[in-house]
């Protein structure tokens, strides 16, 4: 029977021949439909990384009506709002003498998000074991500074002290002195925000979107390198990002020996993630001269800053020198932690890493029990706790501080439900 079967086989791979494309043809069209979809992944990646940088930076409609609600009260005051504000200008002339007692524990926190800022305060001084002793000092801009009083009016976190600022009365805050603002008041920064076919915006292609962030621009991001400036009179004063939630009291962290450096922090780098060559641009000749590419790199967030030592060694003057080497963003793109890393370097110690976990704000895998034993959890990236974007499974972390029997709460975010 072989001969039969030789025969059909035969006949069949004639009619093969006969109706399939040879595999030239058949490989020129499958390399065709690769090259075709690929490009359409490619382009689906660029809107979606669009869409989610928007979704992220765009104020949601619930916290603009709580600002806006709070900006109302503080501006038209009715009897109760009164009795409030009366109360208020007694305790700040009560207070006045805890803002720059050094005895005390003392955090820096700069926002433009109330409720942000809210669950932050709340969340620390629910767990201080000497809440009387805590002093929040509240540094926001023009136009949320009536709101962020407001809100500190209405609920004081008793017994701990706030004290809210407007950046605008920094009088020394200012372009002769600052080099950011300096340079964010160059045409070729601003060209290089504002144009979106600029070829400066052009060339950075898809990464650029991540550095058109509108926080960039904000002098609120950089105040962290003007401690001292701004709390002249203290030694030492810990730093809390706006979107961290505290869970075990602090205070034993202004008892760590920092050993002479200036900066307390928790370090990022694992294998070869987060290190300097990670955030900086070794092909610069002045940055391959001065630092080593495998230095940690560590976390902004959560910093214990010794105010005594930062003056002794002039950290803003060695900010202000970098900075201004960097006006052509060559040695690294914007932000603050690759300056902090540089303005810092050989200056951080190392804080345990139980102080503080990160990555609630972009990654959906961080370990929980590291998350339950943390004393400070930071929602860094896109993902914030208050935004529909954010972890779902993170998200009871942060909600469980903000304040549900508030009425403006209740009419800004309930209606939204």
């Amino acid at each position: 029977s072989a001969l039969e079967r030789a025969k059909a086989m035969g006949h069949a791979l004639s009619s093969a021949r006969d109706v399939l494309y040879n595999s030239d043809e058949v490989s020129r069209r499958l390399l065709v439909m690769l090259q075709s979809t690929e490009l359409n992944i490619d382009s689906v990646k660029k809107q979606n990384s669009f869409l989610v940088q928007h979704a992220a930076k765009t104020v949601p409609m619930p916290l603009h009506c709580l600002h806006m609600q709070l900006t109302t009260d503080y501006y038209f005051r009715d009897g109760m709002i009164k009795e409030y504000f009366h109360d208020a200008a007694l305790k700040e002339e009560e207070d006045k003498a805890k803002r720059e007692d050094r005895s005390l524990y003392h955090y820096a926190i700069f926002s433009d998000n109330v409720l942000a800022a809210s669950v932050v305060v709340r969340s620390t001084v629910t767990h201080a074991k000497e809440p009387e002793k805590h002093v929040f000092h509240i540094v926001t801009d023009r136009l949320n500074f009536a709101a962020m009083t407001m809100w500190f009016i209405r609920h004081p976190p008793l017994p701990a002290t706030v004290h809210v600022e407007n950046i605008d009365n920094f009088k020394w805050l200012n372009s002769s002195y600052c080099s950011v603002l300096r340079q964010l008041e160059s045409a070729r920064l601003k060209e290089y925000y504002f144009k979106a076919h600029d070829p400066s915006s052009l060339s950075d292609g898809n990464e650029n979107l991540k550095y058109r962030n509108p926080k960039y621009l904000s002098m609120l991001n950089h105040l962290r390198f003007y401690m001292p400036e701004i709390h002249p009179k203290l030694d030492k004063i810990l730093f809390l990002d706006d979107d961290v939630v505290v869970q075990k009291d602090l205070t034993p962290l202004w008892d760590v020996d920092l050993k002479g450096m200036v900066n307390g922090a928790v370090e990022t780098c694992k294998e070869s993630f987060h290190r300097f060559d990670t955030y900086l641009n070794f092909s610069h000749p002045k940055i391959a001269e001065n630092f080593d590419p495998r230095a940690c790199g560590w976390a902004f967030g959560m910093n214990m800053f010794d105010l005594k030592e930062w003056k002794k060694q002039n950290i803003t003057g060695i900010y202000h020198y970098w900075q201004d080497l960097n006006e052509d963003r060559k040695l690294w793109k914007l932000g603050t932690l690759p300056p902090g890393l540089i303005t810092f370097y050989n200056l951080t110690y190392p804080l345990n890493r139980n102080w503080h976990v990160l990555g609630l704000g972009y990654d959906p895998a961080v370990d929980l029990a590291e998350i339950e034993n943390a004393a400070v959890v930071h929602y860094n990236g896109n993902y914030k706790p208050w935004l529909d974007l954010a972890v779902s499974k993170y998200k009871p972390y942060w909600s469980k501080y903000v304040d549900l029997d508030n009425s403006h709460i209740q009419h800004c975010y309930m209606s939204e439900q």
